[in-house]
């Protein structure tokens, strides 16, 4: 396993490197932002941290965020596409999106006055934050049951509360689409200031693997477990 991290990467350069970091950052109080162009080994020793295990756990989060599941799920049971979607993308936006916004609600405050298109990245977030949340909610309680509730009893009536449901849910998708596109455009890609602080950074990283995450789990409903799911109740 390559060593990503070593005792002398500063704090600054994890980040950038692995946005998720700034969370065991945040966790053990280490500035990453003012204090960014410290080595992380200096920084832990400052507050009396273990630095072999703290840099374990680095390098550990940062493996298992480049693996890729490769599956080929037109091939696989319902069941099994929807626990994938459950445990992977919805558990990720389940820690993210409450991770992530008291980092957006502080870019607004500290630089908003000065860039008030922060004022609507906060606002779109939000907006995101609380779609996606109720989203979750409805596929994990009533639509993922129905669906294998038609898999398992194909009724015509089981199908209808199916399709319903479905239709409900590839809406909101385009709607989710939609607000996080529009802070793409918003942010010109992602890109902050060229002298952007630390927590900018981090905000504009992390939205856009939140984007990539979230475009993937539409994919993976919308292409393929609902076009299965309906062919088969022709």
């Amino acid at each position: 396993m390559e060593t990503m991290f070593t005792a002398q990467s500063t704090v600054g350069e994890i980040v950038a490197i692995f946005p998720k970091a700034s969370d065991l950052f945040k966790a053990y109080k280490i500035d990453f932002c003012c204090g960014g162009n410290r080595p992380v080994a200096e920084a832990l020793a400052e507050k009396n941290l273990p630095i072999e295990d703290i840099l374990h756990q680095l390098q550990t989060m940062y493996q298992q965020s480049l693996e890729k599941v490769e599956k080929n799920w037109l091939e696989a049971s319902y069941t099994e596409l929807i626990d994938h979607i459950v445990q992977k993308h919805h558990r990720f936006l389940m820690e993210e999106l409450p991770q992530l916004s008291p980092y957006v609600t502080k870019v607004l405050r500290v630089h908003g006055s000065e860039q008030p298109h922060l004022v609507q990245v906060h606002k779109l977030f939000n907006e995101l934050k609380t779609e996606l949340e109720q989203h979750l909610v409805k596929e994990e309680t009533k639509a993922f049951p129905l669906i294998i509730q038609f898999e398992q009893h194909p009724t015509k009536e089981n199908e209808q509360a199916m399709k319903e449901v479905i239709e409900e849910l590839v809406a909101e998708h385009d709607t989710a689409g939609d607000i996080i596109k529009e802070i793409r455009k918003i942010t010109n890609d992602f890109t902050p200031p060229f002298d952007a602080c630390g927590t900018y950074r981090l905000v504009y990283n992390r939205l856009e693997a939140l984007e990539e995450d979230l475009f993937t789990h539409i994919h993976l409903e919308n292409n393929i477990l609902f076009p299965r799911i309906l062919a088969n109740a022709k």
